[in-house]
């Protein structure tokens, strides 16, 4: 006795990736999930060439990756595809502790993060 195949949580025109445990605080990462967010994906991935932030790469690789899904997949246009939906999670949090003045220690917190992007196609008649 099988266990029963869940359902795909997505539409049929939309495919997702994720990108698990991004050492950045999910805070700046939102940043460049705003950035990316409502966009065509050639535009979003134009963004992420040029922005001057460290993590951009990491969410370039994500966004290319959606794009491959929805490709190769579930067979979308790439040339109609949009990013419906970029969030971020949290992911775990390491402790490190740095010594200071009196003998004592003061913490530090490194935290990770999950992003994970939708692409949807849309119509290009809708747009126009």
């Amino acid at each position: 006795m099988a266990k029963a195949k869940n359902e795909r949580g997505l539409a049929d025109n939309e495919a997702k990736a994720v990108a698990r445990m991004l050492r950045i605080s999910p805070q700046k990462l939102n940043v460049l999930a705003q950035l990316i967010r409502g966009k065509k994906v050639g535009r979003a991935l134009a963004d992420l060439e040029f922005s001057r932030k460290r993590i951009a790469l990491d969410v370039k690789k994500a966004l290319e990756s959606a794009i491959a899904n929805a490709e190769n997949n579930h067979s979308l246009d790439v040339d109609d595809l949009v990013v419906a939906e970029a969030h971020v999670g949290k992911a775990l949090v390491m402790k490190r502790f740095s010594p200071r003045a009196r003998g004592r220690a003061g913490r530090i917190e490194k935290p990770f993060s999950n992003l994970t992007i939708v692409v949807r196609e849309v119509a290009a008649a809708a747009e126009a």
